[in-house]
Order: structure tokens, then sequence, then C-alpha cells
């Protein structure tokens, strides 16, 4: 008699999103991970000066610019995470990355360090979605709702607004805004609240400290808070780890100034 497989054996593996990506330039290999309703041209200020030094994969996330929009319900970190796992195991088996997210993407970028160190050689967090204080949960959690019972596509760039700096321009406003607008309705209200919200949550208070702490990659952190920023400096166990807080820009540090994270991404790769 054979004996029954275990549930947990005969539950369906998830299936992972096509991911659209672009590849260029030559060295040592980066992978760029866009956040929140956004898409991998959030890079294109970055991409000339990066990839005339290394080689850079860009990539768009499920539901977001030109990948797979897969059905309500698929929109947890982990799904995006396994989604980079089976890219980068399909195309770069055994290849290692240098991983940059900016906000849900250095979240993402996060987690999948702690989930494969084998492909993971170092993160930059670019105001990744750590390290939050908790008296934001009650923001985060009404935002959520927000998100539920009204339009996404006015609920997120009201979000953005209470984030910019003034030295945003208003055309990147409307982009971001417009961006935000044409993206399918369930994949910005599934995506948001699993980030701050719930029990698998990294990104504020003591879990997001506790996940942090269990790190071993090098990690380098930009964020626009300093009391942010030396509440999670001692987070980060690897000696070329350092956390940074960013003056005179919004939430998109690398848009606001591109010219100076340009700079610092490099100086911080190179020093690796």
């Amino acid at each position: 008699m054979i004996a029954a497989a275990p549930a947990k054996a005969l539950a369906a593996t998830p299936k992972t999103a096509r991911l659209f990506s672009t590849e260029s330039g030559k060295g040592r290999n980066l992978l760029l991970l866009h956040g929140w309703t956004a898409d991998s041209n959030d890079w294109s200020w970055q991409l000339p000066v990066l990839e005339s030094r290394y080689r850079i994969v860009a990539v768009d996330l499920r539901g977001h610019g030109w990948s797979e929009v897969m059905p309500s319900g698929a929109y947890r970190p982990a799904d995006y995470v396994a989604d980079i796992e089976a890219l980068l195991d399909t195309r770069y088996p055994e290849e290692r990355f240098v991983v940059i997210g900016h906000s849900m993407g250095g979240q993402l970028a996060a987690r999948l360090a702690a989930k494969r160190p084998d492909i993971v050689d170092a993160v930059v967090s670019v105001d990744g979605s750590l390290g939050f204080d908790e008296s934001l949960t009650p923001v985060f959690e009404k935002v959520s709702a927000d998100l539920r019972a009204g339009d996404p596509g006015s609920v997120a760039p009201a979000l953005f607004d209470q984030f910019y700096d003034p030295a945003t321009s208003p055309a990147m406003k409307r982009w971001h805004a417009r961006r935000a607008q044409g993206m399918p309705a369930h994949v910005v209200r599934k995506t948001f609240g699993p980030l701050f919200l719930g029990a698998g949550q990294v990104g504020v208070g003591a879990q997001s400290e506790l996940f942090c702490r269990t790190l071993r990659v090098a990690f380098y952190h930009l964020c626009r808070d300093q009391a942010q920023a030396e509440r999670m400096r001692p987070w980060f166990s690897h000696p070329s780890s350092k956390v940074e807080a960013w003056s005179d820009a919004g939430h998109w540090i690398m848009e606001d100034r591109p010219d100076d994270v340009n700079a610092a991404l490099t100086d911080w790769i190179d020093s690796l």
C-alpha cells in the first residue's frame, strides 16, 4: 500500500511570472529592482553610468511594466522573490549579483539576500521598504484600507505626495501618478499591505530589525530620515555595510539626485 503524500507536498508550486528584463554592459553583475507601481524605467538616470562599468540586468516585476500580470492573490513579497529567483536561476545559473532596489525593490532585494545568499553578493536599498518606525503602522493601515475601498489610481499618487521633496520636479510627479493610474487595480491593491502589515512583514518596527539583523551580506541603505538612519546602522553586521540619510530629495532619491547617487553607488560597489 502506498502511503498518501503529506498535504504540504501535494500543494501546487506557485506559478512564477514571465518577467521583462534588459541586459546591458559588461563587468560585475548588478540587478536593478524598482518599487511599487513603478517599472525599470526608474533606473534611466543610472543606466548610462552603471552599464559603462558593470553588467546590468534591469527587471520589471510581476504586474508592473512589461511583465506578466498575475491574478489577484499572487502579490505577496514571496511571490515577487520567487520570480526573481526563477529569472536568475534560469538565465544566469551559478552567477552572483549586487542587487539594487528602490522602495519595495529594496525590501525584495533584502528578502532575496536572506533566502539566497548563494546568488546575492551585496544589497543597495534606495529608500527601501525597511526600518520604518512603528508609529507609521496606522498610516500603512489606512493606505491599505483606502486601496481596498477606493480607486488605487487616486490613492497611490496621494501617498506619493507625502514623500516628495521641493526638489522633485512636477513632471516627475505626473509621471509617477499616471503610471500608477495605468496599472491593473488588483496589482496596486494587493501588493502594498504585505510589505508593512501582518505576521510576515519586515518593513516596520521590531520585525524589520530582527529581519535585517539576520542578513550577512554587505548592505548599503539610503534613506531620507536621520533618526531612521541612526536606528538602522547597528542592524547590519557586514563590515562594509552602511546607512546614510540623504537630504534635498524625495522618495525617488535616484531621480532627484542622480549624479550624487550614481557616484555613491559606484564608489561603494567598487570598494567591495
